[in-house]
């Protein structure tokens, strides 16, 4: 039997909701999002490059 697999939450890993995807709730939805407000979760980035100053 070859059919897809269930996704789960990636918060508590119960099968995903079909009203909240990719989540399995609102609570694990509100989780996750607070962890980007507290940037628990960060974007790798490289520094900007420094302006540099005009001298007239």
């Amino acid at each position: 039997m070859t059919g897809k697999p269930t996704p789960r939450c990636p918060i508590c890993g119960r099968a995903a909701a079909e009203a909240t995807r990719p989540f399995c709730s609102a609570r694990c939805a509100e989780i996750d999002l607070g962890r980007w407000f507290g940037e628990t979760y960060r974007l790798p980035a490289e520094p900007a490059p420094e302006a540099e100053e005009e001298t007239p």
